[in-house]
Formats: structure tokens, C-alpha cells, sequence
């Protein structure tokens, strides 16, 4: 199909190209020959009256009308998608439907996984694949490569719909054996303990209460840094060690391991988190069931 000259099928090329910034790469992603890409690359070029991929040594770069094309290309693509998938047929006894969604493990464990467990009851044939948060977690969702994320409220992407997500209080979490610690802990004990903190990914992000500490000008002594929250727990059993938490994840642990859960020594505001989805999904069945869904969970857990 032309519109405007433009042969439609080639916004699929110029979108696998503007991503994969290579011809081999954008080639294997649509699964056609490498010839066939330059192809589609050289009409891309002479429609557009531009390079739109430039050789820069061994690299290709978009240029500057690439690079302005990249987010507009993929909505268009979406928004097609979005239009032309038939809404009425949506049914979650038969969908194999399967959802990609960015969450961190702390929330994943607590929340979807007793989403995923109702969601195996009522959508059979429904899967879900799940993958850490990462610095390119926004780009992903705006690129539609995921269904959903789930995000801090105050980091919450402005160009998407939201849900907000019940709010959670952070707890400490110390060894049982220790006895020297009461039902409660102050400030003085806790900064003079060995502390556990996460910062997934490469970027390292702050702790939980960094932001809290480095306010009022407090140093604590970071003894593990652990990749990810589920982790933390194994850093603390028979050690000297506290680590800060989401409340239901630390109880979880504290039933199956010699832990105890403490009230932290300063009043930290609860973690309130939000699930976004793209804005073109916002009306899609499936995208609606598993959204309804989310929010059954998170309310009743």
C-alpha cells in the first residue's frame, strides 16, 4: 500500500533500521535478506531526500531527520496496530495473549505474583515475561517493546496513562539472633550499623532512604550492595547487618528465615508506586483486563 508515494511497508523497515542502527541487525529483525534491507534503505533515502543512517567508521548514526523520525515512526506503527487488532475479540479463557512487563523484583514478587497465579486461573493460555527496570526503561515503553511498567509515582512517565498503586511503609530488617537490638532501634544504632542497600542496574540508583539521609546530611556504612530485593534477606541472616524494606516482602522472608522486622528509627514516607502502559493501548481489552486485574491484587493484598 502507497500513501503519498510512500510505500507503507517500508515504515517497518525505517523503524527496525532507526533501532537497530545497523543493516545486518535490522535485517535479522524482520527476518529478511541483507540485500533486501539496503533496499528498503536506499527507497527510505531517496523518499526522504536524506541518508536517515550514515556510516560513521565501523557504526551506522541516524541523522538528524533519522533521529527526529525514530519516536514518531514506532507511534505510527502503534497506532496502526492498536487500530487494526480486532477489540471485540478479546476473550481471557482462550487469549494466548503475552504480556512483557518492566517491574522491579521487590513488586513482581509481592504483587504479580499473585497476578500471574489468578491470572492462571482465569487466562489459561496467557504468559508474561518480565524483565528488570533499566535505564533505557522509559524509551522502552514509549517504543511499545513492553506492555507495562511499573514505576516510583514521583518518576512516573507524563506521556502515558497511570494506576496508582497502594502505598507501602518501609520496615528494617536485622538478624534474629540479635539480642542486643530491642523491638525497637534509633537513629544512633541504626547509622552505626553495617547496612545492606539495593541499586539495581547499571546506573546504581540511590537506596530506598538514601535520599533521606543525604537530606539531612547522615553517612551510614554500606557493607553489601545487592542487585536486587530479593537478595537482601541471605546479606542479613547471621550477620550484624540492617537493611531497610517494603513491609510485606520483609515479612514474607521473616516467616521462612531467622529474621526480625523492626519499625524504622525515622518516620520515611510510605513507596507509592504507579503501572503505566502506553497512551495507544489505553483502550485495548487485554490491556484493560490485565490492568483490572493489577488493581484487584494490589487492593486485597
Amino acid at each position: 500500500m502507497r500513501f503519498h508515494h510512500l510505500d507503507l511497508n517500508l515504515l517497518v523497515a525505517l523503524d527496525a533500521l532507526l533501532t537497530e542502527q545497523s543493516i545486518t541487525r535490522a535485517a535479522e529483525r524482520l527476518h529478511l535478506s541483507q540485500s533486501a534491507m539496503s533496499g528498503a534503505l536506499a527507497r527510505l533515502r531517496e523518499h526522504f531526500h536524506d541518508e536517515l543512517l550514515a556510516q560513521v567508521g565501523r557504526r551506522m548514526v541516524p541523522t538528524a531527520l533519522g533521529d527526529s523520525l525514530r519516536t514518531s515512526v514506532r507511534e505510527l506503527l502503534l497506532q496502526i496496530q492498536s487500530t487494526i487488532e480486532p477489540r471485540s475479540s478479546f476473550d481471557p479463557q482462550t487469549s494466548g495473549r503475552r504480556f512483557t512487563l518492566m517491574v522491579s523484583d521487590d513488586v513482581a514478587s509481592i504483587v504479580f505474583g499473585e497476578v500471574v497465579r489468578r491470572a492462571a486461573e482465569r487466562a489459561p493460555a496467557i504468559t508474561f515475561a518480565f524483565l528488570a527496570p533499566d535505564e533505557a526503561a522509559a524509551e522502552s515503553l514509549d517504543r511499545g517493546d513492553i506492555d507495562f511498567i511499573v514505576l516510583p509515582r514521583e518518576h512516573a512517565l507524563a506521556d502515558h496513562p497511570s494506576l496508582e498503586l497502594p502505598g507501602e511503609r518501609c520496615v528494617c530488617v536485622v538478624a534474629q539472633e540479635r539480642d542486643d537490638i530491642g523491638a525497637t532501634i534509633s537513629f544512633e544504632e541504626y547509622l552505626g550499623l553495617g547496612h545492606v542497600v539495593v541499586r539495581p542496574g547499571r546506573t546504581r540508583l540511590p537506596a530506598v532512604d538514601e535520599w533521606f539521609l543525604s537530606r539531612f546530611g547522615f553517612a551510614r556504612r554500606v557493607e553489601v550492595i545487592a542487585a536486587d530485593f530479593n537478595a537482601v534477606p541471605q546479606f542479613i541472616v547471621g550477620t550484624r547487618r540492617i537493611a531497610l524494606m517494603r513491609e510485606r516482602l520483609a515479612r514474607h522472608y521473616a516467616s521462612l528465615l531467622p529474621l526480625r522486622v523492626l519499625p524504622p528509627p525515622v518516620e520515611i514516607p510510605p513507596l507509592t508506586d504507579v503501572l503505566q502502559w502506553h497512551r495507544v493501548q489505553d483502550k485495548d481489552p487485554a490491556n484493560l483486563w490485565l490492568r483490572e486485574l493489577v488493581r484487584e491484587v494490589a487492593s486485597q493484598i
